[in-house]
């Protein structure tokens, strides 16, 4: 749980098995495979240099399809994740921050990024330190 600052209230994030408050399909390596046109070893790659971020749902790794745009990973979100890992979040907290509303922004963090507000999405992130 943390508590975001300007706030005294405490956000519990959702993990592991639980749904996310984005509605966003979830796409299993198979899937992702197939989706990026890649090999096996090239996606786990996209996920161990964190172009991808994912996150075990329903016993499986699992990645939101929303980070997948015409083919390719969300070019803003590599940089992202790692203002959010630099703010001390695991992958599980980084996915459901980036899916969940914000009322700084207006929006879910993903949808900034996809509408490309990175930088204020990143603002954003960083402040979460």
């Amino acid at each position: 749980m943390r508590t975001w600052p300007g706030s005294s209230e405490i956000v519990a994030f959702v993990t592991s098995d639980a749904v996310s408050p984005y509605e966003t399909d979830w796409l299993t390596l198979p899937e992702l495979v197939e989706v990026l046109g890649e090999p096996l070893g090239r996606v786990r790659r996209l996920l161990d240099e964190f172009h991808l971020v994912g996150s075990r749902r329903d016993g499986a790794l699992k990645v939101p399809s929303v980070f997948i745009v015409d083919g390719e990973p969300l070019s803003s979100l590599r940089g992202t994740v790692f203002v959010l890992h630099d703010a001390g979040f695991s992958d599980d907290e980084a996915i459901d921050w980036l899916l969940a509303p914000d009322d700084t922004i207006g929006v879910a963090p993903i949808e900034a990024l996809l509408a490309g507000r990175k930088s204020e999405v990143r603002r954003v992130a960083r402040a979460l330190a």
